[in-house]
């Protein structure tokens, strides 16, 4: 049987990527090798599923849609920068959040909470940590140069984006990095 990996996100307004792209450009040196996230590739991540039977997706989908039409329709604020696992041992570079937590919240709540009970699928353990990954660091050459590119980076502004919709995406990995499908969108209220 297929499986598909997949997992449910809120995709990203043009203007969104573009100064996520800026912010990019900003800490890009000497400091750290780094693989920078294809802007086609960027998203807000909900929920990852995994490896999924194919003949699952319809009900993922449908389960996603309905979920979608409970939650109304609202706007998230980018902006700042941090790193998992944090900014003095970076892995993983992201934008964060500043505004709109909450309603997020409630949608993420809302489509994990479905996903289990009409599927069976787990609630996620960990704490829901909303953010869009830029880039991951292969190497670091200068932890000290790195830490002050994120300080001044801190209160960088990512813009506003509506979020008026969630969708169900299909990820294939390759050797450039994975490619993101998606399988259905779904509108929000």
């Amino acid at each position: 049987m297929r499986r598909i990996r997949s997992f449910i996100a809120v995709e990203l307004s043009g203007s969104v990527i573009a100064k996520a792209q800026k912010l990019a450009a900003a800490i890009a040196g000497d400091e750290a090798e780094i693989n920078w996230v294809d802007t086609t590739a960027m998203h807000l991540t909900l929920k990852f599923l995994g490896d999924v039977p194919e003949t699952e997706m319809n009900d993922i989908c449908r389960v996603v849609e309905a979920t979608a039409k409970t939650v109304e329709p609202f706007e998230l604020m980018f902006r700042g920068i941090g790193a998992f696992p944090d900014l003095t041992n970076p892995k993983s570079l992201w934008m964060g959040l500043r505004g709109g937590q909450e309603e997020l919240a409630e949608l993420y709540t809302a489509i994990d909470v479905a996903m289990k009970e009409k599927l069976g699928f787990p609630r996620e353990r960990r704490a829901f940590q909303p953010h869009v990954t830029i880039g991951r660091i292969k190497h670091l050459h200068d932890p000290a140069g790195l830490a002050e590119k994120f300080a001044a980076m801190s209160s960088f502004d990512g813009d506003l984006c509506a979020v008026d919709e969630v969708t169900v995406f299909a990820s294939f990995l390759g050797r450039s990095g994975p490619t993101y499908d998606p399988i259905g969108s779904y509108e929000l209220g």
